[in-house]
């Protein structure tokens, strides 16, 4: 890559990676099987706690599609190809690195999908 610190994206894309991982481990009491014992949660708690629960869980999968993007990236910057786009293999902006260090594509191959 001609122009782009790639010791600085893998700086950021290890920090993301780490908060991530954090956040992973903070949430796992949300996502645990919501209790139907209907002596101490009424109908509607129990509702709210199941519907929270389909938010964490959707959180969850999130996080993990974003580690997964990561993780994607960094085995690009080890193989020198970091900072090219997946589709065309022109180079992307800088910028857009910046805002999303995993990001894949160049603006026109987003775009386009």
């Amino acid at each position: 890559m001609s122009d782009i610190n790639t010791g600085h994206f893998r700086e950021l894309l290890l920090k993301q990676q780490q908060e991530l991982m954090d956040a992973e481990q903070e949430a796992a009491e949300t996502t645990r099987t919501v209790s139907l014992d209907q002596s101490s949660v009424g109908r509607l708690s129990r509702m709210d706690a199941m519907q929270s629960q389909q938010m964490a869980l959707e959180t969850k999968r999130r996080r993990k599609l974003q580690l997964t993007r990561i993780e994607a990236a960094l085995d690009r910057i080890d193989e020198d190809e970091y900072g090219y786009c997946a589709m065309c293999d022109e180079e992307i902006n800088q910028r857009r690195l910046e805002a999303d260090p995993a990001n894949p594509f160049c603006v026109t191959c987003a775009e386009s999908m």
